[in-house]
C-alpha cells in the first residue's frame, strides 16, 4: 500500500508517523541485541517528549551472518499465534555481540553487522559487512513508521480503533541496479522491482498477480535475502512506491523480518532454511512419471485400465497412477469415499494394477473441505471437526462444494479423524497424496478451536499445518523418505512436506513460461521439489506446445501428466498418430532421458535436500550471481549445478538460451561453445536447448529397463561423461536410498578414479 502522495506529500487516505530519531540505546544484558527508543519527531527539548508517539526497534544477532529487526508500536498488544515453525532443527549458537565507537553502536553477527548512528536527532541503521568492506542496505531517515487509515482527524481517536486500521512498516534502501526475487511461486515478471505484491495465498491460476503458494521471503541480487516473520497479510512496495526503496507494511502493532547475509545466494537459501526447516527428502520413484485422471473426465476402471496397459503397451514406464477428484461421489468431496458406482473393488484394483506392472504407485486427490451433500458433513460439524463462525454455527459456502466446511486443524481431535481417514486409503493401496487447495481460508466471523490464533494470521498459515498433517500420517505408514504430497498451497516452511506443483495453468506457451517463472520463484525458498501440469491444465494442447512442455516437465523434479477437461495421455493428443516423433515418441524419449539421468539428478537432490537448493527448476542466478545477465533470466533453468536447460516456447522449434561465463558442451552432439553469449537454434522435438558445464563428471545410467525409476543405477552400468575436466573435478555417486556409494574423480591422466566400486559396465567418453 502506498502512504504516501509522490514524494513530498502525504496519502489523504493516512495519518503516517515516522521515527526520526533513536532517543535511548538499551543493549541487552547477553549483549547480543539492543533495543531502540524512537520518537516520531526530533527531542530538541524536554517538553517534546510529551504526547507524540514512539516506536521500540530491536536488533538481535540470531546467528553467524543473521540478524533480525522487530519493530513495536504499542507493546501491549496481545500476541496471538499462529506462528511459523522457526528453527525447526535447532538454533545455531549465536556469538553475537553489542560494542560502540564514534560511529555508533553496532550489533555484530558472524560476517554481518547493523550499525546505529551516533550522529544526533538522527534515523539511520547500516547493514554492512562486519570487515566494513561492503554496504549492504539500510533503514534511513523516514524508514520505519505507523499509519492509520482513514486519517486521523484528531490523536483522541486512537482511544477506539474499531474503525480505524493501524499498521507497521519499514523501508529498506534499493542499491543501484539492485534486483528483487522469490516471494514464492509467482507467475509474473521474475525481478520484483517495481511490484506492489501482497503475500496472501489466493486460488487465482497462473496467469494473475495472485499466488497460491506466497512465500514471506525475498532475495536479492546483492547477496542478502530477507525473511519476514508473519504469517499475516504482508503488503510489499518494491521500488513501486519511493523507487529506491522497499517497503514492509503489515496490520497491527509489530513487524519482524531477518536479514540473511550470503555472501553467494546459495549460501543465503541454507541460511534460510535453517530458518525455516531443510526441504524434505523425497524417494527416488517419485521422479518418475505420474499420469492423472485428469479433473473432470469421465473415467472408471476400464478407463484407467485402458490408459496404463496403453502405456505399457508403448514402452512408457509409469511410476505413478493418480486418481483426481471423480474416485469419489459428485457432491461428497472429501468424504474418502470411493464411487462404487465407478469403482466397486478399490482395493483389488489397485492391487492388480500393482502386481500387473502397470504402475508401481497410486496417488489419490484429497483436500480439507466438506460438501454437506455428505454424511460425513453431518458426523464432522456434530463433533466439532470443522471451523464455526462466531456465532457459532459451522462457516459454510458454496465456492466449490456445495455447503462446504473447513476442516479445523487446530482442533487435535479433528486431526486423528483426518489421519485416520487416511489411513483407510492407505490400507486400500495408496502410495501418495494429492493435498489440493487450503488457499481460501476465511479471515471474517470466524473462530478457530484454538482461541489463541488470530483468523487473519490463520489463512496462511493453514497450508502448513493442512500439509504437515498428510505428510507426517504418510511417514508412519510408508518410512521417513518415502513420504510424497503434491501439494498446490504453501507458505515459509512447507518445503519440508514435499512436493509441491504449480497449480492451474493454460494450454498455452505463455502459460509454459508462467509456470518456469513460478518454479523458480518457489526455488528461491528452499523448495528442493516442484512440478507442473504438463501440457497445460486448461484447455487443449496443440501437439506441438504438448510436445515440448513433456520435454520441459521432465526435465523438471517431478514430472506428471494432469488436464482439466481432458486427458494428458499422448495417443488422445495427435489421434495416434505414426509420423515421426508424435506425442507418444515423444514421451518415451523424455521419460527414457530421465530415468538416464537419475545417477545425477538424485544426487544433485541429495545435495539440495541438505543445502535448501531447489534442485529442477533452479535459477541460473543461483549458480552465477556475478554474472548481471542471469538476474534477468526467467525462460531458462538450471538442473542442479552443472546443466542449464531452456523449454522452447514456439511452434518453429527456435530455442533461445544465455550461457553464462566459461566453457559449455552441447549435451547432444558434445561441441564445445563459449560462453557469455545467446545461443539460438532449431530443435526437432527429440532435443531442446541443454548445455553442460566446464569441469563436469557427468554419470549416467540406463534408459530402460526394470525398477522403476528407484532402480540400482549403482550397478548397472552405464557412460561417465567427463566435459573440459581437469585433475580433481569429481561426481558424488549415491544410490536409489540416497546413500553416498562413491566419490569419481578425474585424475592426472583423464581417467576416472573410483570406477570399480560400481557395478556392471561403465564406459567412459571425454569432450573438450
Amino acid at each position: 500500500m502506498k502512504f504516501r502522495d509522490g514524494m513530498w506529500l502525504t496519502s489523504d487516505q493516512f495519518t503516517v508517523q515516522y521515527a526520526e530519531e533513536v532517543y535511548a540505546i538499551t543493549p541487552r544484558e547477553d549483549k547480543k541485541a539492543v533495543t531502540l527508543l524512537c520518537p516520531t519527531k526530533k527531542i530538541l527539548r524536554r517538553g517534546d517528549t510529551l504526547n507524540m508517539p514512539t516506536l521500540d526497534v530491536e536488533i538481535e544477532a540470531q546467528f553467524d551472518d543473521v540478524i533480525s529487526i522487530e519493530v513495536t508500536r504499542f507493546s501491549g498488544a496481545r500476541r496471538l499465534g499462529p506462528n511459523f515453525d522457526i528453527f525447526p532443527d535447532g538454533k545455531p549458537e549465536s556469538n553475537g555481540s553489542v560494542s560502540t565507537s564514534e560511529k555508533g553502536t553496532t550489533v555484530t553477527s558472524g560476517n554481518l553487522s547493523a550499525t546505529v548512528s551516533s550522529k544526533e536527532h538522527t534515523f539511520d541503521i547500516n547493514f554492512h559487512t562486519t570487515d566494513g568492506s561492503k554496504s549492504i542496505t539500510s533503514l534511513p531517515a523516514r524508514s520505519i513508521g505507523s499509519a492509520y487509515s482513514p486519517a486521523l482527524k484528531t490523536p483522541k481517536q486512537v482511544e477506539d480503533l474499531r474503525n480505524h486500521e493501524q499498521f507497521v512498516f519499514t523501508q529498506t534502501d534499493l542499491g543501484v541496479g539492485e534486483s528483487i526475487h522469490g516471494l514464492g511461486e509467482r507467475f509474473g515478471a521474475w525481478n520484483k522491482v517495481g511490484q506492489n505484491i501482497e503475500v496472501w495465498n489466493e486460488d487465482g491460476g497462473t496467469s494473475s498477480e495472485q499466488a497460491y503458494k506466497n512465500v514471506s521471503f525475498w532475495l536479492s541480487s546483492k547477496g542478502y535475502g530477507v525473511f519476514i516473520d508473519t504469517p499475516q497479510k504482508i503488503d510489499l512496495e518494491i521500488g513501486s512506491e519511493r523507487c529506491s526503496r522497499l517497503q514492509t507494511t503489515v496490520a497491527g502493532q509489530r513487524l519482524k523480518w531477518y536479514l540473511i547475509y550470503g555472501p553467494t545466494p546459495k549460501e543465503v537459501l541454507t541460511k534460510y532454511s535453517i530458518l525455516t526447516g531443510k526441504p524434505g527428502k523425497v524417494p527416488a520413484w517419485s521422479f518418475g512419471l505420474w499420469l492423472s485422471t485428469s479433473f473432470t473426465t469421465n473415467y472408471d476402471e476400464k478407463t484407467v485400465r485402458h490408459f496404463v496397459e496403453t502405456m505399457q503397451e508403448s514402452k512408457i514406464p509409469l511410476e505413478v497412477f493418480h486418481f483426481d477428484c471423480f474416485w469419489l461421489r459428485a457432491f461428497h468431496w472429501t468424504d474418502f469415499v470411493w464411487d462404487p458406482e465407478y469403482f466397486p473393488d478399490p482395493s483389488g484394483f489397485i492391487g492388480r494394477l500393482k502386481k500387473g506392472g502397470l504402475t508401481n504407485k497410486i496417488s489419490v486427490w484429497t483436500n480439507s473441505y466438506i460438501g454437506q451433500a455428505s454424511p460425513v458433513f453431518k458426523y464432522a460439524a456434530e463433533k466439532g471437526y470443522l471451523l464455526k463462525r462466531t456465532n457459532g454455527d459451522i462457516w459454510q459456502w458454496d465456492m466449490w462444494q456445495t455447503g462446504m466446511g473447513i476442516v479445523d486443524f487446530t482442533n487435535p481431535e479433528a486431526c486423528d479423524w483426518y489421519t485416520g481417514c487416511l489411513e483407510k486409503l492407505f490400507d486400500v493401496g495408496v502410495d501418495c497424496i494429492k493435498t489440493d487447495f487450503g488457499e481460501r481460508i476465511p479471515t471474517k466471523d470466524v473462530v478457530w478451536f484454538d482461541k489463541t490464533v488470530d483468523p487473519e494470521r490463520m489463512h496462511n498459515y493453514y497450508a502448513f499445518i493442512y500439509n504437515k498433517l498428510v505428510f507426517e500420517a504418510l511417514q508412519r505408514r510408508y518410512g521417513k523418505h518415502e513420504a510424497v504430497l503434491f501439494a498446490r498451497t504453501a507458505c515459509a516452511g512447507n518445503q519440508r512436506f514435499p512436493l509441491q506443483w504449480g497449480g492451474d495453468c493454460e494450454s498455452t506457451p505463455a502459460a509454459l513460461a508462467e509456470s518456469l517463472r513460478g518454479g523458480l520463484g518457489l526455488g528461491l525458498a528452499s523448495f528442493a521439489s516442484w512440478s507442473n501440469d504438463i501440457g497445460g491444465f486448461e484447455g487443449y494442447p496443440p501437439p506441438w506446445i504438448y510436445k515440448r512442455w513433456v520435454t520441459f516437465g521432465l526435465l523438471c523434479s517431478h514430472s506428471r501428466l494432469h488436464g482439466s477437461s481432458s486427458y494428458r495421455v499422448p495417443w488422445l493428443i495427435d489421434d495416434s498418430s505414426t509420423e515421426p516423433e508424435n506425442c507418444t515418441e515423444v514421451l518415451r524419449h523424455w521419460v527414457q532421458f530421465k530415468r538416464r539421468l537419475m545417477p545425477y539428478f538424485y544426487a544433485q537432490s541429495i545435495e539440495s535436500v541438505a543445502n535448501g537448493w531447489p534442485t529442477s527448476v533452479r535459477a541460473v542466478a543461483l549458480e552465477f550471481p556475478d554474472d548481471p545477465t542471469s538476474w534477468f533470466l526467467d525462460r531458462q533453468f538450471m538442473i542442479g549445478s552443472q546443466i542449464i536447460a531452456a523449454p522452447i516456447f514456439s511452434e518453429d522449434g527456435t530455442g533461445e538460451v544465455y550461457l553464462p561465463p566459461g566453457r559449455w558442451f552441447n549435451f547432444w552432439d558434445g561441441k564445445e561453445v563459449a560462453g557469455s553469449q545467446w545461443i539460438r537454434e532449431k530443435y526437432n522435438f527429440l532435443q531442446t536447448p541443454a548445455f553442460v558445464r566446464e569441469g563436469t563428471v557427468l554419470v549416467l545410467g540406463q534408459g530402460e529397463g526394470e525398477g522403476g525409476f528407484g532402480y540400482d543405477w549403482v550397478n548397472a552400468g552405464g557412460v561417465v561423461r567427463l566435459y573440459g575436466t581437469k585433475e580433481g573435478d569429481k561426481a558424488v555417486v549415491v544410490d536409489a536410498q540416497g546413500e553416498q556409494k562413491v566419490v569419481l574423480e578425474v585424475t592426472s591422466e583423464n581417467e576416472v578414479k573410483g570406477l570399480d566400486v560400481l557395478g556392471g559396465e561403465w564406459t567412459v567418453e571425454r569432450f573438450g
